[in-house]
């Protein structure tokens, strides 16, 4: 018998009378290819022809995919082992050793355009960081906290503000504005997500967008260095005030968004008429001095009836100075960009060779404005009359957004992080041929194909799943409240990053080391008789109380 092809079996068809006709004989009559047979042992020889016949196609495919694999492969190999240096493709390998491929690349965009190329979501590079930091464990010297105690992550921005902001984490969503940077779709699924969440979402640099006003229940608006958004109608919408002078991937660097990239709706947006290019300025205008900084706090707190007034700074290594006009001018809030962090699209030389790291910034800042709540020998430094302190940069993790507030902050601010969280599985409908910040960016092929509440779910998810774990770890470290953290509670892996944050050495003693019981200490054969050795002496079951008193506390919340 001939063996069937797939498409034959396919192609087997059963007639209408097959029922009566099985009743009478057992058997079912097919069709193949118009060929009637039985489906009695006919027809299963047939099938067992088709797969025989399948197989056969199949295995002989693979033979010729192998042996063609094999033959390139080979040919592949004996090229890179025998050309000149000068027309072998492992010349590259060496070049991408001396530099990097992303190098490599950004040149050849260079030579391609002969402008300044825009680089989005900020520097590679790689600076001492918290990494090298670790944290405590709470388990006889400190009790660590029962799993059923609740642990307060609530925050308060601008205390001594006539209307502070109080959000229940301290996990914000970093400024990325509406046209400059992300699409309507995306600032509404981030102020959704982050209401979700407890949290707040800052509008970034970009228009004023009504509908993001309406999903977020703390806003916190950036007062941008260009024209737009500054109506009193607008800024008395804002629950928080964040005066941009700078930014951690731009510093005070001004750009611009040509006019031919501004389609009706954002132009409409900006307030801008037709044929002018949106101008964010290097300095926000009128302000020269202290003075000025003072009078635009005064001004912008006066128009919105007490809420918080802050400012955002790049990280420079004037910081100090740089803060000293922020305080002179009474701000209520100070939010600091480490050299990690990232932007839409920035020159890459700002972004790998400006500005601190996040963390050295963190430590001089929280020490010059008194933000250390706790100091290694226990005692407590008053940080009542100081503004509240953000910081943001490279941030990823829940560990490492615990260790910031260890370190003196306030909140953190966080941008790439939820960005991915906000694309999530959506990423899939940019790939592979598109990075997937095209559903995302206002520019972005896929920006309107963005799912708006799963977007803002997956955030919401994101921002909680990270506060759970931060309360995991005050747990783990004996505490019930952010505010009792301190940088008692971490040690350093290196004496640079000990010198950096001020912390002990984790391997050198605790400075509150206390001497070891006079039970475990080593004894001499002068004292004992017996050979040198630890003398474990048990304790009396009578003497340990089952309702041990907690340690005292050597430092006041």
């Amino acid at each position: 018998m001939p063996c069937l092809t797939v498409r034959q079996v396919a192609s087997i068809t059963y007639p209408p009378s097959w029922a009566n006709q099985s009743q009478k004989s057992g058997t079912v009559p097919v069709e193949v290819n118009g060929l009637r047979m039985e489906s009695g042992t006919n027809a299963r020889l047939a099938l067992l022809g088709a797969l025989g016949g399948t197989t056969l196609a199949l295995a002989a495919a693979a033979w010729a995919g192998r042996f063609w694999l094999g033959q390139i492969t080979r040919k592949t190999v004996r090229n890179l082992l025998t050309d000149p240096y000068a027309e072998n493709l492992l010349e590259l390998l060496s070049a991408t050793r001396r530099t990097s491929l992303q190098t490599i690349l950004e040149n050849s965009l260079r030579a391609e355009t002969g402008q300044v190329i825009k680089r989005p979501l900020g520097s590679p590079k790689h600076y001492p960081g918290l990494d090298h930091l670790i944290f405590d464990f709470a388990q006889l010297h400190r009790l660590p906290t029962p799993e059923d105690t609740p642990v307060d992550l609530s925050v308060t921005l601008g205390p001594t503000a006539a209307r502070p902001l109080h959000l229940q984490i301290p996990l914000i969503v970093a400024g990325m504005g509406y046209g400059v940077a992300l699409s309507a779709q995306a600032r509404i699924a981030i102020a959704r997500g982050a209401a979700w969440a407890g949290t707040a979402s800052n509008t970034g640099e970009g228009a004023w967008l009504p509908a993001e006003r309406r999903e977020a229940h703390h806003l916190i608006l950036q007062y941008n260095r260009g024209s737009w958004a500054k109506d009193p109608a607008i800024l008395e919408q804002a629950d928080m005030i964040e005066i941009q002078l700078g930014q951690g991937a731009l510093g005070g660097l001004g750009h611009k968004i040509p006019a031919h990239l501004l389609d009706d709706r954002l132009r409409q947006a900006f307030r801008l008429p037709p044929g002018e290019s949106l101008i964010s300025h290097a300095r926000q205008p009128g302000v020269h001095s202290p003075a000025d900084l003072q009078t635009l706090v005064n001004h912008l707190r006066e128009m919105t009836a007490g809420i918080p007034i802050g400012v955002k700074l790049a990280a420079g290594h004037h910081l100090e100075q740089d803060l000293d006009w922020a305080l002179a001018a009474g701000v209520d809030v100070i939010a600091i960009d480490g050299g990690q962090a990232a932007t839409k699209g920035g020159p890459p030389i700002v972004e790998d060779d400006f500005g601190l790291p996040t963390l050295y910034a963190l430590c001089r800042a929280a020490r010059h404005l008194g933000k250390v709540r706790r100091s290694g020998n226990g005692n407590s430094v008053p940080a009542l009359s100081s503004p509240s302190l953000i910081v943001g940069g490279g941030l990823a993790t829940p560990g490492e957004y615990l260790k910031c507030l260890a370190l003196g902050a306030d909140a953190v601010y966080l941008g790439s992080q939820p960005l991915f969280a906000l694309t999530h599985t959506q990423l899939l409908k940019a790939v592979p041929f598109e990075p997937p910040t095209q559903v995302v960016f206002a520019a972005g092929r896929f920006h309107q194909q963005l799912d708006v509440n799963q977007a803002a779910r997956n955030l919401a998810n994101f921002l909680t799943s990270s506060a759970l774990e931060m309360a995991e770890g005050v747990r783990a470290l004996g505490k019930h409240s952010l505010r009792e953290l301190g940088t008692e509670d971490l040690c350093a892996l290196d004496p640079l990053t000990a010198a950096i944050t001020g912390v002990d050495l984790a391997y050198k003693p605790s400075h509150d080391h206390m001497p070891r019981p006079a039970a475990t200490r080593r004894q001499t054969p002068n004292q004992t008789g017996t050979h040198p050795r630890w003398q474990h002496r048990p304790i009396p079951v009578a003497s340990v109380s089952t309702h041990p008193s907690p340690p005292t506390q050597r430092w006041s919340s």
